[in-house]
């Protein structure tokens, strides 16, 4: 059926009617923008009633009337991003490689104070002073092992004094002057630090060969070590304080038992130089000299003195005096005395 035989086609809507209700819907929207609109009588309810049939009345047909232009927006939208997809592209790739540069700036200064909180929190038992240092040169070759550090002899640093990082024992120092001082690594030739395995408590020499894990020798007693045992400082000799990490045993290649140093799980940047001298520091002195020293408890045995002894006295006057001939003598009879007025014999006379 063509459009001239549909029987609709013939309805035709007065122009009157038309014009007088679009007048309508106009005049009752103006009236409601136009009260909604007033700042006066806020507080009456006729206006709030009045208002609130409004906004039931216009909120339809706003979002309707609004709906088109959100549509050309988001077209609007789509077609220049479809357009400028590849200068943002470009735009973001260079963002991004910004960013990386960044991250790992990020990552490097996390490190660090990951580090400096780890050797800041480095605690001895008893409590030992300590200076931080940081390592300036690094000093390798086939046997000899050695760093400098940025420390000296105006932090009280002296030869001998342990040297450690915040993983474990690295060595000690072997010389000292003003702003530096070298530190002499366990993997050095010229290195042999008293060790204990921790499992056993027995006794070795950590003697460094050049490599990078020092042997374990002088080791005593029965099965003494095994794998994974840990190593700390025995304190023997007085050189080093008793207990700080050196690291763990492991099997060489060569069937010797070694240590795999604790200090080498990060690189040995930053140090904390022990200023340890010998184990009268450790001693509170102050204390000690308050003590004092308890009476002997009444009722107690005590050992009566020793008697002398006259007959070895007076063998050793005899002695020492000299010889000299016996004078003559005349013998005349008198009655015996008794025993107890006898006198003792005294030294230098003859019965």
């Amino acid at each position: 059926m063509s459009l001239r035989d549909n029987p609709l086609g013939e309805l035709k809507v007065p122009l009157t009617w038309t014009a007088g209700i679009v007048f309508l819907v106009v005049l009752i929207a103006s009236g409601a923008i136009l009260l909604s609109d007033r700042r006066e009588s806020f507080e009456t309810d006729a206006y709030g009633r009045t208002r609130t049939m409004s906004d039931k009345a216009l909120e339809p047909v706003g979002n309707v009337l609004s709906t088109p232009g959100r549509w050309t927006g988001a077209g609007v939208e789509a077609v220049r991003g479809y357009f400028f997809a590849v200068s943002e592209n470009r735009r973001l790739k260079a963002e991004l490689k910004e960013m990386r540069q960044w991250r790992d700036v990020a990552i490097a200064l996390r490190d660090n104070n990951e580090r400096y909180r780890a050797l800041l929190g480095l605690r001895t038992d008893p409590p030992i002073p300590m200076v931080a240092a940081r390592i300036v040169t690094d000093s390798r070759g086939p046997f000899a092992n050695s760093r400098l550090a940025n420390a000296g002899r105006e932090k009280g640093v002296k030869p001998g004094n342990p040297v450690m990082s915040e993983n474990g024992l690295v060595g000690r120092v072997i010389g000292v002057t003003d702003g530096v001082s070298r530190v002499l690594l366990l993997t050095d030739v010229a290195s042999r630090t008293p060790v204990l395995i921790d499992r056993t408590n027995a006794r070795a020499i950590l003697t460094g060969d050049g490599g990078p894990n020092p042997r374990l020798e002088y080791l005593r007693g029965q099965d003494p070590v095994r794998n994974g045992d840990r190593v700390l400082t025995s304190g023997d000799g007085g050189v080093f304080p008793r207990g700080l990490p050196v690291g763990v045993v492991v099997k060489g290649l060569d069937g010797r038992w070694r240590v795999a140093l604790a200090a080498d799980k990060a690189p040995v940047d930053y140090v904390r130089i022990l200023l340890f001298e010998d184990f009268t520091q450790l001693a509170n002195h102050a204390e000690l000299d308050r003590m004092s020293v308890p009476p002997p408890t009444p009722g107690a045995s005590t050992l009566p003195p020793p008697e002398p002894v006259a007959p070895a006295a007076s063998a050793t006057a005899g002695q020492a005096a000299p010889a000299q001939a016996p004078a003559p003598r005349t013998v005349t009879p008198a009655a015996p005395a008794p025993k107890a007025a006898a006198a003792p014999p005294t030294a230098g006379t003859r019965p």
